[in-house]
C-alpha cells in the first residue's frame, strides 16, 4: 500500500479485478464452447472414435470452466483482503467498494450453473 493518500492505488486495484474478471469469463466461455463442440464431433467422426472425442472434450471443456470459476472466486478473496488495507483517506467519499466483488461473485455463482449444466447432461 502506498504511504500517500493515493485513491489511485484503490482503483488500480478496481480495474485489476475487473481485468481479471474478463480473463476468467473467457476461459468459461472457452471450456463451454469446447464441450459443446464434442455434439458436433459426434455427429462427423467414425463410431470407435466418438465415445472418446465427447469424453476428451467434455473433460477438457469442464476444466476450463472449473478453473475459470476457481480463480473468479479467489480473486474476491484477494481483493476482500486489500480492501482491509487502505486508511480512510485513500477511500473517496460514498465510493462503492463492494461493486467489483458483487459481481464476481455473481458472475461465480453463474458459472457454478455452468459447471452443472454439461455434467447433468452426462450423468
Amino acid at each position: 500500500m502506498s504511504s500517500v493518500q493515493d485513491p489511485g492505488v484503490l482503483f488500480a486495484a478496481e480495474r485489476t479485478l475487473l481485468s481479471w474478471n474478463r480473463t476468467r469469463l473467457s476461459l468459461m466461455a472457452f471450456g463451454f464452447v469446447i464441450e459443446r463442440f464434442a455434439l458436433c464431433l459426434q455427429f462427423v467422426g467414425k463410431d470407435e472414435i466418438k465415445v472418446f472425442q465427447r469424453q476428451t472434450a467434455f473433460s477438457v471443456g469442464v476444466v476450463f470452466i472449473v478453473l475459470g470459476t476457481f480463480l473468479l472466486l479467489y480473486s474476491v478473496i484477494q481483493h476482500r483482503r486489500f480492501l482491509r488495507t487502505p486508511n480512510p483517506g485513500e477511500v473517496p467519499r460514498e465510493h462503492p467498494l463492494y461493486t467489483g466483488i458483487r459481481t464476481n461473485v455473481t458472475v461465480g455463482v453463474l458459472g457454478i450453473g455452468l459447471i452443472l449444466y454439461p455434467v447433468r447432461g452426462i450423468l
